[in-house]
């Protein structure tokens, strides 16, 4: 392999220098680029001046949920949002109908995500809850032996409905933790994930992270409601705009910015084993299209520079806890990459 040199140059002069930001943890990384976002637009920046930047698309879900609450609008390229994507939407059903079992819709989601299940059966299924809506949700907080017939006339049905409703009822206590809640769902998911997408190994680091998301929360109530909140199709209310009526922020994993510029950029969860991707690491060819790509992410940056981490992650496939910024970010100077502390 032909190797080039390369001397890297400016024609600007002065500016801010390029900081490495730790945060407590990952909502908190989420919180200080939502900050850190307004405040660039008080100082002039509009959105659309602004990107943030990601190695794998699952890394900004945390950051859109912030975002929403925020009011600030944003367009996602390089993977869904993440409210969009269909096995979250699977999940996020089953903890619909436990909170409002008259919700049709989701009661049909998650029956038709079952074998041997299909329209008639679920509209069946369906009709009869709705007979039962008033104690419905008196009935997944009672134990098996408090049941009644209520319970029992669901032996008719496919065995798949019957182990559907014994996980709703395993997960229906009220003072079980939201986390609780969805780790119990995510075990009767996975095979259901597994039979239904060929790249469930992707989409399974999707639902770690929402799990992961659902650890700061104390009710489900809210985090639903959380979830349910669209981002605005218009600028930040109660922050004037320096450009356009209508603007976005730009969310984008690296490799789809490529080629692209703004005036600021963000880089999240430079951690290792995020960034580099614990499983981009197993050749030095890997590795070093990995560096390039940490290249690609601050070159995309005309001004200013965030690159962010949490302190503290825990990878749930690997069960490793993640602490070290990224190794490509070792041994540079502070004079060169400035640190902060958020916590």
């Amino acid at each position: 392999m032909t190797m080039y040199t390369k001397e890297l140059y400016t024609r600007k002069s002065g500016g801010a220098l390029p900081q490495l930001v730790a945060t407590e943890h990952e909502n908190m990384q989420s919180r200080f680029v939502v900050q850190k976002i307004l405040e660039l637009r008080e100082e002039g920046y509009a959105l659309e001046d602004t990107a943030v930047l990601f190695r794998s698309s699952f890394l900004s879900f945390d950051l859109e949920i912030e975002l929403a609450r925020a009011n600030i609008p944003f367009r996602k390229y390089g993977g869904f949002k993440f409210v969009e994507t269909s096995h979250v939407k699977d999940v996020i059903a089953h903890l619909r109908v436990l909170e409002n079992p008259r919700d049709v819709v989701s009661w049909n989601r998650i029956l038709l995500l079952l074998d041997g299940v299909g329209p008639r059966t679920a509209e069946k299924v369906i009709e009869d809850i709705q007979k039962r809506r008033v104690g419905l949700a008196q009935e997944f907080q009672e134990a098996v032996t408090t049941t009644t017939k209520f319970w029992m006339d669901y032996g008719k049905y496919p065995e798949p409905v019957r182990r559907l409703f014994d996980v709703l009822k395993s997960v229906a206590s009220p003072t079980m933790h939201p986390s609780e809640k969805v780790a119990g769902l995510l075990r009767y998911y996975e095979p259901l994930l597994r039979v239904r997408y060929d790249d469930h190994p992707k989409r399974r680091k999707d639902l770690d992270m929402f799990q992961t998301i659902t650890e700061r929360y104390t009710d489900v109530p809210t985090l639903l409601n959380d979830l349910a909140l669209e981002p605005p199709q218009e600028s930040v209310v109660d922050v004037e705009a320096p450009g356009k009526e209508t603007e976005f922020l730009t969310l984008s994993t690296i490799h789809s910015a490529k080629g692209l510029e703004w005036r600021a950029v963000f880089i999240l969860y430079a951690l290792d084993g995020r960034f580099p991707a614990m499983r981009a690491v197993g050749t030095e060819e890997e590795i070093e299209e990995e560096r390039r790509l940490m290249y690609v992410a601050i070159t995309r940056a005309k001004e200013q520079v965030f690159i962010t981490y949490p302190m503290n992650v825990y990878d749930r496939e690997s069960g490793v806890i993640l602490t070290k910024p990224s190794r490509f970010l070792q041994g540079i100077p502070e004079h060169v990459l400035e640190p902060w502390v958020v916590g």
